[in-house]
């Protein structure tokens, strides 16, 4: 079921720059000079293992990258991004319609703290997100608002933003989220109690190099033991994409681990 929502004033310039994801198929109006997605949404889409007639929620959409992503990927899904700024909602709709899926593809103004009413609750069979990766207080706010939103948390911390997927999932969901590897213990907390059957998946960034961000998959309710997996390679390390990354980046693979 795709969500219905008023329309909205706020427009994406039409002249911003466009970035393209998994080989052209995803197409990007970003803010000049803002803050632009790279590859951890496309990653984050990729290891979110929805199947046709699922319902899913993109926290903290953006731009619409990660969502945008999965819905091409996954032509039988349903996606919702939720995001707390009017301009980059237009943003991401009108990124919906430049990528071909708007049909399936509801972008919803809102705040995770107080969800909008359109959302209900414990409808999703899967949650996905890539929440600001520094804490709040631990590092200096950028002075562009896209940034500083996408990069620092704000009144919603970490555990803030899995509580909320727990609410949205049905019993027995799927988050799926990508972090900075060195919040591993923070995010360890916030799932204890309502997560469970936990999948890591280390992002390594060439051989030998510790990994920087990770993957992880819980399950709401879930009791399965958890498990550290080997991870991929992204860079090979005379450089380049590794060819596990080059399937997911440009051939829209599904991360299966």
């Amino acid at each position: 079921m795709i969500i219905p929502v008023p329309e909205q004033s706020v427009e994406a310039p039409v002249n911003s720059p466009v970035d393209f994801l998994l080989n052209g198929r995803v197409r990007l109006l970003q803010p000049e000079g803002g803050y632009r997605a790279a590859i951890d949404p496309v990653f984050l889409a990729a290891i979110t293992a929805a199947g046709d007639g699922e319902r899913v929620l993109d926290v903290g959409t953006g731009t619409g990258a990660a969502a945008l992503c999965l819905a091409v990927r996954v032509p039988g899904a349903a996606v919702v991004g939720l995001e707390q700024r009017a301009d980059a909602c237009a943003f991401a709709r009108r990124n919906a319609a430049l990528s071909g899926v708007a049909e399936r593809v509801t972008v919803v103004e809102g705040d995770l703290l107080a969800p909008p009413d359109a959302l209900g609750s414990a409808g999703f069979d899967r949650v996905m997100m890539n929440p600001p990766y520094l804490k709040a207080g631990a590092a200096s706010v950028p002075p562009d608002g896209w940034k500083a939103a996408a990069n620092v948390e704000g009144a919603a911390q970490l555990a803030d933003w899995v509580r909320f997927a727990g609410c949205m999932l049905k019993p027995r969901g799927t988050l799926t989220m990508v972090h900075r590897a060195d919040r591993i213990e923070d995010i360890l907390h916030a799932l204890r109690g309502r997560f469970g059957s936990l999948v890591l998946v280390p992002l390594w960034p060439k051989p030998g190099v510790e990994a920087k961000r990770l993957l992880l998959v819980a399950r709401k309710g879930g009791r399965a033991p958890a498990r550290l997996t080997a991870g991929l390679t992204v860079h090979k390390a005379e450089g380049g994409y590794s060819p596990e990354a080059e399937r997911v980046l440009r051939d829209a693979e599904a991360l299966a681990f």
